[in-house]
């Protein structure tokens, strides 16, 4: 008898993820090592964001070869989960990387089980593993971080979409009587009612007041642990301290030692120079890409001395690694063909990390390129909720900065050509950076990139 598809991918994670014998979820053996934990990013993102949850880990002993963050090759979705799409990848892609490396990670560390915790989209890939594909036995523990898991939207429109509640997929995902199985522990974690992907307007998808069908409870799933976590974004509820807390209690069983993270006596850092063709992220790696990292004032950014890394990637994309000390503010300086030239300044990295990927600014839109400099503050891990949130770029709100519930990663500030060289301050709460304005005319941009 020929297989359907679905029975085949079933086939395949049963036959990789298939464990010895192992406590129940939410145990574990006295005394034993803690179960590995594979991190799966969301929708367009990478493995960086998990960076402070990592060091988070770190810090409360977990061993950081038991501590995985992976990149999903393409990680943007298609507008057609049946339909490809250059670029972009459909749920049984992520399904079938997701497979491979947890097989990768059981068979390194030999452990029995892993536990997998997803952001947004990554939620997807999770759930198709565990219940979907027939993963369960080899995964202890299953977190969702605001997985849009009753979708982002519930209408005729976007028919094939991977987010739409009436698609395929979801209607697959959700069309048993629980949404969990037995023998794998569950939990999500959502907002009250600022997550921009759990609305129940359309305005935030540009259909303003067409209801979306969709609520704040969007995230829940039926048979899971569901915990709210007030006034915290899309993205915070899985990279916020609040949600490690939640996210490490679950899995270790304890509460956390520390929320803070331990600095270490010297640093060493690497990563990828990932993709970012025509504004389509992608996480596959770049050769030929030309990086400086230099030391700079936290005051100023000015550059302290020669660079610290000079390095052109080859054909697996790395920069690194380098080393540098835990109190280090640094400026990288990205150079990409047909990108513009990015000088992303960071503040220091009190642990080591090995998922310091770098992604080149998209090229200059009309008004980017009548400017004299250009100026970013970008925040991965999270959004800018204004009035939620204190956010100065150049000591002023921007203005670009949607007001609500928080929707934007990125402010933008443009300067006049006698500001180019002078240091410019981003604000987010308590947490500060300092760029220099480079020049637009030039083929250059500054990027304030928040850590925390």
């Amino acid at each position: 008898m020929t297989m359907t598809r679905r029975q085949a991918l079933r086939a395949m994670a049963a036959a990789s993820l298939a464990p010895a014998a192992w406590p129940l979820p939410g145990a574990r053996a006295q005394g034993g090592p803690p179960p590995p934990v594979i991190f799966v990013h969301g929708n367009g993102d990478h493995a960086a964001l998990w960076q402070t949850t990592l060091w988070r880990f770190e810090s409360n002993g977990w061993p950081r070869d038991r501590l995985n963050a992976f990149n999903f090759t393409d990680p943007l979705s298609r507008n057609d989960d049946a339909v490809p799409m250059a670029g972009r990848s459909g749920t049984a892609d992520q399904l079938r990387e997701l497979t491979a490396v947890i097989a990768e990670v059981r068979a390194r560390t030999g452990a029995p089980r892993v536990a997998l915790v997803g952001s947004s989209r990554g939620g997807y890939a999770i759930r198709n593993v565990v219940v979907e594909a027939g993963g369960g036995p080899g995964v202890s523990h299953a977190v969702l971080c605001g997985t849009p898991n009753r979708g982002v939207f519930d209408w005729d429109a976007n028919p094939g979409s991977e987010f739409n509640a009436r698609g395929p997929f979801l209607k697959r995902l959700n069309g048993h009587d629980s949404d969990v199985i037995p023998g794998t522990a569950f939990l999500t974690l959502r907002s009250d009612s600022y997550d921009k992907f759990a609305q129940p307007d359309g305005r935030l998808l540009g259909r303003p007041g067409v209801p979306t069908g969709i609520t704040a409870e969007g995230p829940s799933l039926r048979g899971a642990t569901n915990i709210v976590l007030n006034q915290l974004d899309h993205r915070e509820v899985a990279f916020h301290p609040r949600a490690f807390r939640e996210i490490y209690r679950f899995i270790a069983g304890t509460e956390p030692r520390t929320i803070a993270v331990t600095p270490e006596a010297q640093v060493t850092l690497d990563g990828l120079v990932t993709g970012n063709p025509a504004g389509v992220p992608t996480n596959r790696p770049v050769a030929g890409a030309s990086l400086e990292i230099y030391r700079v004032s936290a005051e100023t950014a000015e550059r302290r001395g020669e660079p610290v890394l000079k390095k052109t990637t080859g054909a697996d994309g790395r920069w690194g690694p380098v080393k540098v000390a835990p109190t280090d503010w640094l400026e990288f300086v990205l150079t990409v063909p047909d990108h513009p030239v990015s000088h992303i300044y960071r503040s220091p990295f009190p642990r080591s990390s090995d998922v310091v990927h770098l992604r080149p600014a998209r090229p200059f839109a009309e008004a980017d390129k009548a400017a004299g400099a250009v100026v970013q503050l970008a925040r991965p891990r999270g959004y800018f909720g204004i009035p939620r949130d204190v956010v100065l770029l150049d000591g002023k709100e921007p203005a670009d900065v949607t007001r609500g519930v928080p929707t934007d990663a990125t402010a933008t500030l443009r300067l006049a050509a006698a500001d180019i060289g002078r240091p410019v301050v981003g604000l987010f709460n308590e947490e500060r950076i300092v760029a220099r304005a480079w020049a637009a005319a030039e083929n250059h941009v500054a990027v304030a990139e928040l850590t925390w």
